[in-house]
């Protein structure tokens, strides 16, 4: 197990907590400095996608939530939270899927085609770094738009299954109180119990499961070793919009200091990578990586 299932205890920490003083080391042309010699990978999370309109699980944008995430064991062993995981992912996917990628995005993947950047590695579950342009993005934990049936391991699309739940649950007009990171609403309890899952395509039974990684659930061996292969390549490590407070992330900042490499972290709020980040800067992402690519005179799209 990754560890993952401790973090949960950071949705309960108290606000006062995230607005604590954050270490700044560095600017923008530092940044940009750093970035121009060229071999970065690129670690991200959940704040480059905030100003696309998902929230991020901490900080001011988040939701409260009246639910902790879901976890590996609960969706597989309990069918009574499997179908409610579902309905609350059913009303949320509207908003997820909507989503467009953003200057943080797309800046990314102007990094990436100027080749100053040899890799991305991305916490996100929303696909927005591949919808903004950027390559051979390595999904962490996995992708809110594949579905897999851990009866047949068909993998049927999210769109398939969207609609066949659309089809069953004509009149399900549950209002959602709140739309969490993971594309998971808040739901009143009560319109919970008037949702229909679906079969799986496949085999007509399942359970089907989105092809993400819950928290408990270890991430797939192959794409840990794969990461691990991509600090090994790097020059440099850049930590975008994540708290590092999942160890599935951290121990890629571990590995980058091990191998002596500068590690860069522009987040909100504070991060597990603090005390070892040679450049540490706050602010949105949407504005500071636009302005590093201004100080390395890139254009922000092809």
């Amino acid at each position: 197990m990754d560890g993952v299932v401790r973090s949960l205890m950071r949705y309960t920490a108290p606000q006062e907590a995230w607005e604590a003083d954050v270490p700044v080391r560095g600017d923008v042309p530092e940044l940009a400095t750093l970035l121009a010699e060229g071999g970065a990978l690129l670690l991200t999370g959940a704040g480059i996608s905030t100003d696309s309109g998902i929230p991020d699980y901490r900080g001011p944008t988040s939701a409260a939530r009246r639910h902790a995430p879901m976890t590996y064991e609960a969706f597989v062993g309990d069918p009574v939270a499997r179908h409610r995981y579902w309905a609350r992912s059913h009303v949320g996917w509207a908003q997820m899927a909507g989503a467009r990628p953003n200057d943080g995005h797309r800046a990314v993947a102007a990094l990436q085609r100027a080749g100053l950047v040899n890799g991305v590695i991305t916490q996100n579950v929303d696909g927005l770094h591949q919808a903004a342009g950027a390559r051979d993005v390595v999904e962490l934990h996995g992708a809110l738009d594949r579905v897999v049936c851990l009866g047949c391991r068909a993998t049927p699309a999210r769109t398939e299954i969207q609609r066949r739940l659309e089809a069953l649950n004509p009149g399900f007009d549950a209002r959602a109180v709140a739309i969490n990171p993971d594309g998971d609403a808040e739901l009143p309890d009560a319109e919970l119990d008037r949702f229909t899952m679906t079969a799986c395509p496949g085999c007509g039974d399942g359970p089907l499961k989105p092809d993400v990684v819950f928290f408990g659930e270890s991430v797939p061996r192959p794409r840990v070793d794969l990461c691990f292969s991509m600090v090994e390549r790097a020059r440099s490590l850049v930590v975008l919009g994540s708290s590092l407070t999942v160890m599935s992330g951290l121990r890629f900042v571990h590995a980058a200091t091990r191998r002596g490499l500068p590690v860069a972290v522009v987040t909100s709020g504070p991060s597990r990578a603090d005390g070892v980040a040679a450049v540490r800067l706050t602010g949105a992402l949407g504005e500071v990586l636009p302005a590093a690519l201004d100080t390395l005179r890139l254009p922000d799209r092809a």
